[in-house]
């Protein structure tokens, strides 16, 4: 196992997880992870060299009329009437598209390079892989060296502040079959994704300028994915992001008013009412939130006090991987399309864990907030005068109905 400076592996992931880290042409951080034994042992060892002749990420860029001008880094802005930070990341114009009708590209920059083809506009240097982890190409948070970082204000009015955008974005392929489903990898790929989200969120919570760590997962058309292909992503935000603060006033408040953490205290209360688990494990419990948005939502948190993802332990992590894949077979089978076959289903999987430096993450707790904007076999819950205009969510179902169409499919055989 190659050594990192604050990623700690346990006695599983010593074993059977094989971490190689390569640099991309351009100067991205890239990372395989591999469950496969002749990769772990290092009887095969991965391709390192990206052969593309990619430019500098931050070099210089010609302008319209070919002017040479500086890199382009992304900005953030903040409203002056909410105090959120808002990226604004012009270079995520020109990403490539390959899902949807909106499609702008024929390859796909996740896939594997082809056997024996000259190699293409890809982002993995080699012919397979298990798990990849690499920066974003078109990220909408980076730091760039040299960079002036301090506040200034547009119009020259302090109403309005400006500062660069100094995240983090990183990308993480589940598998390199390119027309896979997550639902549909084994239990034992997905705990090597745990470890991915495990190794990402120890090393970048010690990188400068880092508030919050975010992995999450975009799953299907209906949701905007892009890239038709498993995979996540990690946003690594210079702030706190607007649900996270609201998320901490909350959790602040309770303490000093009760002294408890009010995430364990849900989780108890559900565990106590029982109506809205889904699934339980020696680790994890799943539940619908009592007072639940969307049409389709699952909350899963640590049955220990644990702040994130790199303070699981070995069983929690195989647990968690278990539950997962359970949670999202389930969620494929929600829907009924008539054929007893379920769908694709189009959702969103949100790691909530405790900030980086602020005061409040002692009275924080590990969750993950899991939904789909799907309503009906055939229908999408769109949000729209009430929930984009005020945020104020009018439900289209209870907690308890999405909970018993829960219990009815761990009845059911979706293997």
């Amino acid at each position: 196992m190659e050594q990192f400076a604050h990623y700690q592996p346990g006695a599983y992931a010593q074993e059977h997880i094989r971490i190689t880290p390569t640099t991309l042409s351009d100067g991205r951080d890239f990372f395989y992870l591999d469950d496969e034994p002749q990769f772990v042992s290092g009887e095969k060892t991965r391709e390192l060299k990206d052969s593309r002749p990619l430019a500098y990420r931050f070099a210089p860029q010609l302008d319209a009329e070919g002017n040479e001008v500086p890199y382009a880094a992304p900005q953030m802005r903040r409203d002056p009437l909410t105090g959120d930070w808002i990226p604004m990341a012009t270079a995520r114009m020109n990403r490539p598209i390959t899902a949807g009708p909106g499609a702008t590209a024929k390859g796909n920059p996740l896939a594997a390079r082809k056997p024996g083809d000259p190699y293409q506009d890809g982002e993995v240097p080699d012919t397979d892989y298990n798990v990849v982890v690499f920066e974003n190409r078109f990220p909408s948070m980076v730091r760039v060296p040299g960079a002036d970082e301090s506040v200034s204000y547009i119009n020259d009015n302090p109403l309005w502040e400006k500062k660069l955008a100094v995240g983090r974005c990183e990308v993480i392929c589940f598998d390199s079959n390119e027309t896979g489903l997550p639902a549909d990898l084994p239990v034992s790929r997905l705990r090597t994704v745990v470890e991915a989200w495990a190794f990402r969120t120890a090393e970048i919570s010690q990188m400068e300028g880092i508030e919050q760590i975010f992995p999450f997962e975009n799953h299907g058309q209906e949701i905007g994915v892009s890239l038709a292909h498993p995979h996540g992503q990690i946003y690594c935000y210079p702030f706190i992001a607007p649900k996270m603060e609201q998320e901490l006033q909350h959790t602040e408040a309770y303490f000093e008013r009760t002294g408890g953490n009010l995430l364990k205290d849900i989780m108890q209360g559900e565990l106590e009412a029982q109506e809205r688990i889904v699934m339980r494990n020696h680790s994890w419990v799943a539940y619908v939130p009592a007072a639940a948005r969307w049409p389709l939502e699952v909350h899963v948190a640590p049955v220990r006090d644990v702040l994130t993802l790199d303070e699981l332990n070995d069983q929690e992590r195989w647990d968690l991987a278990q539950m997962y894949s359970t949670l999202l077979k389930r969620g494929n089978a929600f829907f009924d399309t008539g054929d007893g076959k379920g769908m694709d289903l189009p959702y969103i999987a949100a790691w909530h864990q405790a900030p980086i430096h602020d005061t409040r993450r002692d009275h924080y707790r590990l969750n993950l907030q899991f939904f789909s904007f799907r309503r009906a076999a055939n229908k999408i819950k769109y949000l729209a005068g009430s929930e984009s205009g005020m945020a104020a969510w009018i439900s289209d179902t209870t907690p308890e109905l999405i909970a018993s169409r829960f219990h009815e499919l761990g009845e059911i055989d979706i293997a």
